[in-house]
């Protein structure tokens, strides 16, 4: 099944989000907690609680409907045991109903890939798993602060490959010292799995994580700015060559088989959050709003206590802002942002919704098209984005 065509509708997503990891990994920035035991039936209560606020809040205001897909994240997702999976999902079906051909993805790092896991994951209903592999030579491994191996990670991709029908898996490049060579035999292997969908991201440096005070002390490099953009450069190509051409900055696949879940993101479609952490974006009586949960798993199981929902916040999103995070997010894809989503959120079509000096200054310069279809980046502006939504929102 191929993903939506965009439209002036908006589809619903479920992100459910499970924040325990066995270590924190030096660069991540997401909200992920050690925890030396975690209550599993405990927790599956919680969650249950929560998706049945979340219905009802939805009803109250004539916004639920069926769910395009359910992603569930983290933290380390595949710590989570199987039947606490088939429990929400059988409650996310039963609430809301699920559209046709649903996607539900589960994230998974290769050293909690257990045959038996798998296959109990695949009897709970999950049809999409996404592999955090990030490289595939141990050295590498090591300063990533990964917890499994090379041999490890090509383990979990057999085991991922042999019980899902859809997979895909993470790596991470222009890590210190990497060279076009070193880059070009780890693609190669990759694509040797003849797998659908690969998201390879340039390694970052997050304020507040243990890699940024490293990297501000001097212990590492990354590659400057040209061996970055040439190793962006050689993936683009390398990936477009076999048949997995870059649908978003960071993600490929072959057509129909771009990450269903993501793309709620990135077309600004409706998404609930639930879980410690987690973020979601409702359009409830007309009007956007931005949730956010609470960060620490023990806050957010006393709130939901008191409401139901673990709020930290639920703010209502500004015309101005709901139009910046429609840039911001659509730019990623190849694919225009249509003249129906800029009506839906802007209320205008982009030629009176966008600052018309800066928008054609940016399409003269390579980095825009603008046409009957919509807005969209070109393969430049893609590559300078943060540049590009500077110039176009300042």
């Amino acid at each position: 099944m191929t993903p939506q065509t965009p439209s002036d509708s908006p589809r619903l997503g479920l992100y459910v989000h499970w924040p325990f990891c066995v270590a924190k990994c030096p660069y991540c920035d997401f909200n992920s907690h050690v925890r030396a035991q975690i209550d599993q039936p405990d927790w599956r209560a919680a969650y249950l609680h929560a998706l049945d606020s979340e219905a009802a809040r939805l009803a109250a205001h004539g916004a639920k409907r069926p769910l395009a897909s359910i992603f569930f994240g983290g933290g380390t997702p595949s710590l989570m045991e199987p039947a606490t999976t088939a429990a929400i999902i059988e409650a996310a079906e039963r609430l809301f109903g699920f559209e046709g051909g649903i996607e539900i993805t589960l994230e998974a790092n290769p050293n909690s890939a257990e045959a038996a896991r798998f296959a109990g994951f695949r009897s709970a209903g999950v049809n999409r798993v996404s592999l955090g592999v990030q490289a595939f030579d141990d050295a590498s491994l090591k300063f990533l602060g990964r917890a499994h191996n090379a041999a490890e990670a090509q383990g979990a991709i057999d085991l991922a490959l042999k019980n899902f029908p859809r997979m895909s898996f993470d790596l991470i490049y222009a890590r210190p010292g990497q060279t076009l060579a070193d880059w070009q035999r780890e693609l190669d292997l990759a694509l040797a799995y003849g797998t659908s969908h690969l998201s390879l991201y340039q390694l970052t440096i997050e304020k507040g994580t243990p890699f940024f005070a490293a990297y501000k002390r001097g212990e590492f490099a990354l590659p400057n700015e040209d061996d970055a953009a040439a190793l962006f450069e050689m993936t683009q190509a390398r990936l477009g060559a076999a048949g997995l051409a870059a649908y978003e900055i960071s993600n490929h696949a072959r057509p129909g088989e771009e990450s269903r879940h993501n793309l709620i993101y990135w077309r600004s479609d409706d998404y609930i959050g639930v879980g410690p952490g987690a973020h979601g974006r409702l359009t409830l009586g007309g009007q956007t709003f931005a949730t956010l949960r609470k960060h620490k798993p023990e806050d957010w199981l006393a709130q939901l206590g008191k409401d139901g929902l673990g709020v930290m916040e639920d703010a209502m999103v500004n015309p101005t802002e709901r139009l910046s995070e429609m840039l911001m997010m659509g730019l990623r894809l190849t694919e225009p942002i249509p003249r129906a989503r800029f009506l839906r959120i802007a209320g205008d079509q982009p030629e009176a919704a966008l600052d018309q000096r800066r928008l054609r200054r940016l399409i003269d310069g390579g980095f825009l098209t603008l046409d009957a279809n919509g807005l969209s980046s070109t393969a430049e502006g893609r590559q300078r984005l943060n540049a590009v939504l500077g110039d176009l929102l300042s």
